[in-house]
């Protein structure tokens, strides 16, 4: 890792994150809404029965429509604990994903440091959408969800982080620095953008498919299930609870990222090490 936690401080951040995710299943339990683990947060429950040690944030999948009735519930059982950020909630926030953020904490990556946004320590939260069953429509969905979810990221961020580097990496940044001055001078409505995304990532959402998935990660192709692999859902011990996850969790992250039980090398241990950090006085209190 380029930067590292200490131990201490790392364990606060789990700490609370652990707590959001108590309250975020408590609502979903009660009413009835379907959830998951993924990505690292499976990893972290095979592997570690809970975090991966380096880890900072959990990662959890809702079908849409849960996904929705969710942000409706949560934000009136916990008005006072949590609020809910997203583009729709502000108009900066330049990703497709929805985090479920405790208030009076603060949270903000380097990738994102000068996004008007008030980023604290949260629950990420992917909503997955019907993918279409016909191949051909199916890759021009996930075509055009991943590029405007890219476009959305670059109206407010000129350099991008970017998984590799050298005379690539130079150019693609002066690429996207371009794009991001481009949009700029132009006034391109960041809600314009948000909606374009939304409107390729639902569009089968109205007639049954046989898997479903989030379009707008680093590959569009991450984070996807057929129905079968993912129904029914099976409990994984995740700290001191239980988490749900996909019934074909293993087959899934061998696909995503191959021999996932060995442990990576340091340099690739990654986090969302964060710019800014700040507890407020939960832990005064708690």
């Amino acid at each position: 890792m380029a930067k590292e936690y200490d131990d201490i401080t790392l364990h606060k951040v789990q700490r609370l994150e652990l707590e959001i995710l108590k309250d975020f299943m408590s609502v979903c339990d009660e009413y009835d809404l379907k959830y998951f683990g993924l990505a690292g947060t499976g990893i972290g429950a095979i592997r570690h029965q809970g975090f991966i040690p380096w880890d900072d944030d959990i990662d959890i999948a809702l079908p849409r429509k849960d996904f929705d009735r969710f942000l409706e519930l949560v934000q009136q059982k916990f008005p006072e604990k949590y609020e809910v950020l997203n583009t729709k909630t502000n108009v900066n926030y330049p990703l497709m994903t929805t985090r479920l953020v405790l208030k009076g904490t603060k949270f903000r990556e380097y990738a994102l440091k000068n996004i008007d946004c008030d980023f604290g320590i949260f629950l990420d939260l992917y909503p997955f959408d019907n993918l279409c069953d016909d191949e051909k429509q199916f890759k021009k969905q996930a075509r055009n969800a991943w590029f405007w979810s890219k476009i959305l990221i670059l109206r407010s961020v000129p350099h991008p982080v970017l998984g590799f580097k050298g005379f690539r990496a130079h150019l693609v940044q002066f690429i996207c620095a371009c794009v991001h001055y481009s949009m700029r001078i132009l006034h391109i409505n960041k809600f314009w953008i948000y909606k374009k995304c939304l409107n390729a990532c639902t569009k089968y959402n109205h007639q049954p498919t046989k898997r479903i998935g989030f379009l707008c990660d680093t590959n569009p192709y991450s984070n996807m299930f057929d129905l079968d692999d993912l129904y029914p859902l099976k409990k994984l011990k995740f700290e001191d609870i239980e988490l749900n996850f996909p019934k074909s969790l293993e087959k899934h992250l061998e696909y995503t990222f191959g021999d996932y039980m060995q442990l990576p090398p340091v340099e690739k241990r990654k986090n969302h090490f964060p710019f800014e950090l700040d507890f407020g006085d939960y832990y005064e209190n708690n």
